[in-house]
């Protein structure tokens, strides 16, 4: 039955395509949180020798492609995800991966010039998605996409290179810096409107 269980979450994943939450999981299959989180993990593993891989962020799961077939996904698909990024759009790609979810105006700052139109052609490209901030629903937060990390051939955003060191470093420059608060919601308020509108 638990075999069963796997076997279906597989087949649900790959016919939805996109992220889906546990809780929804929990509720197409009439199971506890517990059983679909433990189901997975055995899916997780039952993986581990193939071409796809299972995806967890935050609530959420996706398959993805695993790490041995990047050579190839990366030669199919490079053109479409690099062609015009530039330096501007690694360097903001960057910034999100490692201190997402983070405000435009955060970027802006961090960068040192204006984001937007950097900011909407990763969204545009699948690479960035953005949320409401649940500090203020009237700004948003921008986070890596499970496109990116199925690309990166990573189960999970924490598996970047020298990911936590790096998160470590961004937090003492920040709080070492002591950045004026008031400058920077300043500067949300100069984005806000537009990034409603976008």
């Amino acid at each position: 039955m638990e075999n069963n269980l796997e076997k279906q979450l597989e087949a649900v994943l790959f016919w939805k395509g996109e992220p889906i939450s546990i809780k929804k999981l929990s509720q197409i299959f009439d199971k506890k949180e517990e059983e679909i989180s433990a189901a997975l993990k055995t899916l997780e593993m039952n993986l581990s020798n193939r071409g796809m891989i299972l995806i967890f962020k935050e609530d959420e799961v996706t398959l993805g492609t695993s790490k041995d077939a990047t050579e190839i996904i990366e030669k199919l698909t490079k053109e479409e995800l690099v062609k015009d990024l530039g330096r501007a759009g690694l360097e903001t790609l960057s910034i999100i991966i490692y201190q997402g979810p983070i405000s435009r105006a955060e970027i802006d700052y961090i960068r040192g010039v204006q984001s937007t139109f950097i900011v909407r052609n990763l969204m545009i490209r699948g690479l960035v998605e953005k949320i409401p901030n649940p500090k203020d629903q009237r700004i948003f937060l921008y986070k890596p996409t499970f496109e990116l990390l199925s690309f990166l051939g990573l189960t999970k955003i924490e598996d970047m290179p020298e990911f936590a060191e790096a998160r470590k470093e961004i937090e003492n420059y920040k709080n070492s810096s002591k950045i004026e608060e008031v400058s920077l919601i300043d500067s949300e308020n100069q984005v806000r409107d537009s990034e409603i509108n976008s």
